[in-house]
């Protein structure tokens, strides 16, 4: 069987930052090992670090036999755990995706301005583009090297391979979707009703809160669960920007793609099919609710 090797210098030097604490796991120390002895630049920068051969000391690359087995994943409490992290990501960039979706979905059902037309294609960007070139982006934006990384490091906040980039990823990968649920529901309201409100003194914030939002509260809701479904799903940026480190950056969706990879078919599957029970309660739920709030107000 090959070896399977970091995907990126920039994993395997964080790796290396973490062997000086002694907190990499045996296989991923057999990881960096393997990476090591194939890349004199990381080597290199192990020098620098002052962690000589420490890691090709203690992980030979040997032929591996069989493969590299998961850690016992029956248990209920990794299930949750593992779906906890998920979901954890995901209401964060629900919640943004949410304001910043009712924000852009009003502007453009609102107003009229210059590039209006460009702004509504870029809107679609995210459901155009794979979300692994969403990673890599957002690796040469705040990676090692990347135009904002000098900004981030002078104040001590690591986003690559850390719970900020894999939610800056998620958002701009769901945000689409309450903004397509919500700006034909603006389109075909109209402004009566507001215009109505403004008249009777009611200022913009009262406008909002009492005449559109309810209106749009199920369009809303809508694009919130499609968000909240890509979100936790979500899988090729993730990824990319989270490095995989087990324990640390690995959500739910990651530990499926590492359990089919190393043949741990049955954890897979308890894990997919959780997030998949998620995504059907959460439909159903709003569907149910929706039901009872149209035969209420009848």
């Amino acid at each position: 069987m090959r070896h399977v090797r970091p995907k990126s210098c920039d994993r395997a030097r964080f790796w290396l930052s973490l062997q000086l604490d002694d907190e990499l796991s045996g296989f991923e120390r057999h990881l960096l090992g393997a990476h090591l002895r194939g890349c004199e630049d990381c080597r290199a920068y192990e020098v620098g670090l002052g962690v000589t051969g420490a890691v090709l000391r203690s992980e030979p690359l040997e032929p591996l036999e069989r493969p590299v087995l998961l850690p016992p994943a029956h248990s209920r409490f990794r299930v949750v755990r593992l779906t906890a992290s998920a979901a954890a990501a995901a209401f964060v960039a629900v919640a943004v995706t949410g304001v910043f979706g009712i924000l852009v979905a009003l502007v453009l059902a609102r107003d009229r301005f210059p590039g209006k037309s460009l702004v509504s294609a870029l809107v679609n960007l995210p459901l155009a583009v794979s979300p692994v070139i969403v990673g890599l982006m957002a690796i040469l934006l705040v990676g090692r090297g990347g135009w904002f990384e000098p900004f981030f490091a002078a104040h001590g906040i690591q986003v690559i391979f850390a719970l900020p980039s894999m939610i800056l990823v998620t958002i701009f990968i769901s945000i689409p979707f309450v903004i397509r649920e919500v700006v034909p529901l603006l389109e075909e309201l109209g402004m009566e009703e507001e215009q109505a409100a403004w008249t009777l003194g009611a200022s913009s914030l009262q406008t909002f809160f009492r005449v559109t939002l309810p209106n749009i509260r199920w369009g809303l809701l809508y694009g919130t669960a499609l968000s909240s479904a890509r979100a936790i799903g979500e899988v090729g940026a993730v990824l990319i920007v989270s490095g995989l480190l087990q324990g640390r950056t690995e959500t739910a969706t990651l530990y499926v793609f590492r359990a089919f990879d190393q043949y741990q078919e049955e954890q897979g599957y308890i894990v997919a099919m959780t997030l998949a029970a998620f995504s059907v309660v959460l439909l159903i739920g709003i569907e149910t609710f929706k039901r009872r709030s149209v035969r209420a107000a009848n």
